[in-house]
C-alpha cells in the first residue's frame, strides 16, 4: 500500500505493543515497534515515523527522558508524540505537554480511544 502512514509505538512490554500493533495495522497503518528508549531515538531520526506512540515507565530511560531527547533533535522534533501509559496523573499529562507530547492515553487503551488519537494527529492521505 502506497503512502502508508508510519505510527513508531515504544513500549517495554511486548504484548502491549501487540495490543497496539493489532488495533492499526488493520486500518492501514504500517507499526514499527521497539522496546526501549535507546532504541527509539535511533528510530525516530531514521525512520522518521508520522507519529510515536510513546511509554512512560520504561527501564533505564523513562518515555520524558525519551521525549526531551526527540524533541530537542532536528531531525525529529516536527514528529508528534502521544504518551502511552498506566500512570494518569495530571501532573505527569503536565509534564508531558510541557515537554512537547501532543496527547495522552491511560493504559489500558482502547481501540476506540487509540484509534481516535491517531486520527486526531494523523490526516486522512
Amino acid at each position: 500500500m502506497k503512502n502508508r502512514r508510519k505510527i513508531l509505538a515504544i513500549d517495554d512490554d511486548r504484548q502491549a505493543l501487540d495490543l497496539i500493533e493489532a488495533m492499526l495495522a488493520p486500518r492501514g497503518y504500517e507499526v514499527i515497534t521497539a522496546e526501549s528508549g535507546e532504541e527509539v531515538i535511533a528510530l525516530a531520526s531514521n525512520v522518521k515515523p508520522d507519529l510515536i506512540l510513546l511509554d512512560v515507565m520504561m527501564p533505564r530511560m523513562d518515555g520524558y527522558s525519551v521525549l526531551a531527547v526527540i524533541k530537542s533533535n532536528a531531525a525529529s522534533k516536527d514528529i508528534p508524540v502521544v504518551m502511552v501509559t498506566a500512570v494518569g496523573y495530571e501532573l505527569n499529562k503536565q509534564l508531558a505537554d510541557r515537554l512537547g507530547a501532543v496527547g495522552y492515553l491511560t493504559k489500558p487503551v482502547s481501540s476506540v480511544e487509540l484509534l481516535a488519537e491517531v486520527a486526531r494527529h494523523l490526516p486522512i492521505l
